[in-house]
């Protein structure tokens, strides 16, 4: 045999044994993986509806109540965005997986010990203008729509901006209210 054929038959003779070989730490990483993911599916489950595999508003509300808190939070919204919820009050379980592998939580009790992280994270200046953007594509609730009500811009304008400056909040609502001709 020439020298150039055992080497090919030697490589073609060891590439099956190489294919055998199993990473135990990878292994272990992969269950791991596996194990909070099913995790935190078994919590979306919770929440989702039966009949859309979607959580709707209803299973929203059942999350704030065992998150305590408020439906109408800030914190819901911010949730939203590390999720990044592409339709106002309902969660796909892709969003869902994106938002607590984001947030590195795996249980509701994980998640309701970062919620106070997720105000701090948004007060950044280099995270708040990509949450005021969310939160506004977020209430854009028709196709190819482009503004926003006063009444839905005063509600979002308060939610997202008061807890920084409530009283240009204030003053600003209270301009939007009297004039009936603006969209946002």
């Amino acid at each position: 045999m020439t020298r150039a054929s055992k080497r090919k038959s030697d490589d073609q003779n060891s590439e099956p044994i190489k294919r055998n070989c199993v990473d135990p730490v990878r292994s272990a990483s992969n269950k791991a993986t596996t194990k909070v993911q099913e995790r935190i599916d078994k919590i979306y489950t919770k929440y989702a509806n039966e009949s859309s595999s979607v959580i709707d508003p209803e299973g929203i509300e059942a999350l704030c109540s065992d998150l305590k808190v408020n439906y109408a939070d800030v914190k819901i919204l911010m949730l939203a965005w590390k999720m990044d919820a592409q339709k106002q009050g309902y969660f796909t379980l892709d969003e869902w997986r994106r938002g607590f592998k984001t947030l590195k939580v795996d249980t509701i009790a994980k998640l309701k010990k970062k919620l106070p992280e997720l105000e701090k994270e948004v007060l950044k200046s280099e995270n708040f203008d990509d949450f005021y953007r969310f939160g506004f594509r977020y209430c854009l609730t028709e196709d190819k729509q482009k503004c926003l009500d006063i009444e839905t811009s005063c509600v979002l304008l308060e939610l997202i901006l008061k807890f920084c400056y409530q009283s240009q909040v204030d003053s600003f609502i209270k301009f939007l209210k009297v004039s009936d001709n603006y969209h946002i």
